[in-house]
């Protein structure tokens, strides 16, 4: 009978735990969901193999990570990076869910690791190196993390677009190549650039889908495998990042002004196997479309699979934000800030989590007014040179619609968090006014300048008459002092008042406009270039600041280059702007933009009635420039090879 009683309560006991545990786990997941306490979407899929094995231990797991993190920082505080490594890769993998360590880890690599090296090349390995760790990896174990989001943007922010590293321009260069290989130029136009994101974004998902959709795909992979095995044990041929790259390679080579005057098509067809096999297969015309379906496939594959990073949310935000270009680290400053703060939302609602919200909103604001002062590149992989970025003005309407958006988040923040992007946004909007009359645009400038003076102006809170002044007294205020302080801001007014001076000069008549902007660039530019707050070159033998402007030369001919490639403005009024301007500034054009022109030309309405020679002739003294400008190119090559090999030998 005891037995029985026995028997009966153990039933009794396992019912109600039952019970209890089907009214406990809903929320559970519930709270697993909003804390970001699991791996994907459905806490029993997708568990990586290391997090087996930390189960596996148990609860000395715990210990030992314990264990692990305080002597991580003891050897921390004394310069033992390389041991911190080893632990906190060590406690990753027992604990993956520990988002600190990852931070830590990435930082411990990009910052402090990095340092200790020799040459940029190696500094820009371990940079790479921990960003990557944390972009791929961390996030994907704690993807609703908003820390290592905001650690993601503040290092694209700081360490890649910043000044202050001494191998900043290396990191500048290297960035663009590698993102200009993945995704090539994008269009200038915002919605164009927005499909051709979006395009990428609705690619197939797998190579099956995408053979089934285009059958001929099929076709180019077996002329690929064909074309490249016996070049396997160097070059496998496997659709993947490696693969993307060259491809990417490949491409720009095919539109680099460098790439032609070096002769480097030739050199690669003859001395590159794999070069010459693309040139075969992807060259065929009866492959053009296989080849565009399956690179848009690639590139979505890569970007969801080595970068961790969503095409569709890229889209979204060009759609909804500005005109990102992915070869500037700004534009990954705002995506990882910005899907933390969508994704992170959740997790942090209580009171003392405000401030880490409000941080990551600030580094997403921060990056757009980053590319307002240099978000317009262009690059040209095989130069050597510093990519050009240029000041992109659409960025100010991006930059008021998402004050309006952190305002109204932030507004009823514990100590007057909205009043924080107040400030912001006034002392943007008052450079904006400063860009938008160097360009020119004396409306749009006063415009604003009647907007502020009602927000903080004579209209504030407190009274001003700050905003009340002559709008020439009011920017010659607000450019003072600014320089040293900030080096983006001298190249944006070189390159605003070049544009204006082109635009007004040469298709308005006014030769004084054009002749005070060079002027006024001039005098700028060595300004900046000789002051002593810009003139230190680091251990790498580059002037950490001053070559951020450049010389006078190179910043009329990346203004004039990029006034005609700009498609947002009628084509016959950029050919009346070159068939106006001097032979000088035509022979610094003429082979960048030829090929964009003829392809406009044949396009368009002009196509009948003139031929490419007739409206875009090509100046005299054409041979002997290239001719001069490949010296120069291969001088740059020789110098940048001398500076690897000084560097090798130093170490």
């Amino acid at each position: 009978m005891g037995d029985r009683v026995i028997q009966l309560c153990c039933v009794v006991i396992v019912l109600a735990g039952a019970l209890g545990s089907g009214v406990l786990v809903p929320r559970m997941l519930s709270v697993a969901k909003t804390q970001g306490l699991r791996f994907t979407a459905d806490p029993i899929e997708g568990a990586p193999p290391i997090v087996v094995l930390g189960t596996a231990i148990g609860a000395l797991r715990g210990i030992i990570a314990d264990y692990l993190w305080i002597k991580l920082q003891s050897q921390k505080e004394k310069g033992l990076y390389y041991e911190a490594m080893a632990d906190a890769d060590l406690i990753t993998k027992l604990q993956p869910r520990f988002a600190e360590v990852w931070g830590f880890h990435g930082h411990n690599m990009a910052y402090n690791i990095s340092v200790l090296t020799n040459t940029p090349q190696e500094r820009w390995a371990w940079v790479n190196a921990g960003i990557d760790l944390v972009r791929n990896r961390g996030l994907r174990y704690n993807p609703n993390d908003l820390g290592l989001n905001k650690e993601l943007a503040f290092w694209f922010a700081h360490k890649i677009d910043g000044v202050s590293d001494d191998a900043h321009l290396h990191y500048k260069r290297e960035f663009a190549k590698e993102w200009h290989f993945l995704l090539g130029p994008p269009p200038m136009d915002q919605l164009e650039r927005e499909q051709w994101l979006r395009r990428i974004a609705d690619a197939p998902d797998s190579i099956e889908q995408l053979e089934a959709e285009h059958p001929d795909v099929k076709e180019l992979e077996n002329r690929l495998t064909a074309e490249l095995s016996p070049f396997e044990r160097r070059f496998a041929f496997k659709l993947d990042r490696e693969f993307l790259m060259n491809v990417g390679r490949w491409q720009a080579s095919k539109a680099s002004a460098y790439a032609k005057m070096l002769g480097l098509e030739e050199r690669f067809s003859k001395n590159d196997p794999v070069y010459a096999a693309f040139d075969r297969v992807f060259g065929d015309p009866a492959m053009v479309k296989a080849k565009d379906a399956l690179i848009q496939f690639l590139r979505k594959k890569v970007l969801r699979e080595d970068y961790n990073m969503s095409p569709s949310l890229m889209a979204d935000y060009t759609r909804d934000w500005g005109p990102f270009d992915w070869r500037h680290p700004q534009s990954h400053a705002f995506y990882f800030s910005k899907q933390g703060a969508e994704e992170g939302s959740a997790r942090y609602t209580s009171q003392d989590d405000v401030y880490k919200v409000m941080n990551n909103d600030r580094a997403s604001i921060q990056a757009m007014q980053a590319l307002n002062h240099s978000g317009m590149m262009t690059v040209d992989v095989f130069s050597n040179d510093n990519p050009t970025r240029m000041h992109d003005l659409r960025w100010i309407k991006a930059i008021e619609k998402y004050f309006g958006e952190l305002y109204r988040k932030h507004y009823k923040t514990q100590g007057a968090g909205g009043d924080a992007f107040v400030d912001f946004h006034e002392n943007f909007m008052a450079q904006a006014i400063r860009q938008l009359f160097r360009a020119g645009d004396l409306e749009a400038a006063k415009e604003i300048m009647d907007h502020l003076d009602g927000m903080y102006g004579r209209g504030g809170v407190i009274p001003s008459t700050k905003y009340a002044m002559p709008i020439e007294d009011f920017v010659r205020e607000t450019t003072y002092g600014e320089y040293e302080m900030v080096p983006d801001v001298a190249r944006t007014d070189v390159y605003a008042a070049l544009q204006r001076g082109f635009r007004d000069g040469l298709m308005m008549g006014k030769k004084k406009t054009l002749d005070d902007a060079l002027t006024f660039a001039r005098e700028l530019t060595e300004y900046f270039q000789s002051t002593r707050y810009t003139d230190f070159v680091n251990r790498f033998g580059e002037r950490r600041m001053a070559d951020l402007v450049g010389d006078l030369r190179s910043s009329v001919e990346n203004v004039f280059v990029a006034l005609i490639r700009d498609q947002t403005q009628p084509l016959l009024d950029r050919l009346v702007l070159y068939n106006r301007a001097g032979d000088e500034q035509k022979r610094m054009a003429y082979d960048a933009v030829k090929d964009q022109v003829a392809a406009e030309l044949a396009a368009g309405p002009l196509s009948g009635v003139y031929q490419l020679e007739q409206v875009f002739p090509e100046p005299p003294g054409m041979e002997e420039y290239r001719q001069a400008q490949a010296e120069l190119a291969k001088q740059k090559e020789a110098a940048v090879a001398e500076q690897n090999r000084a560097g090798v030998l130093h170490r």
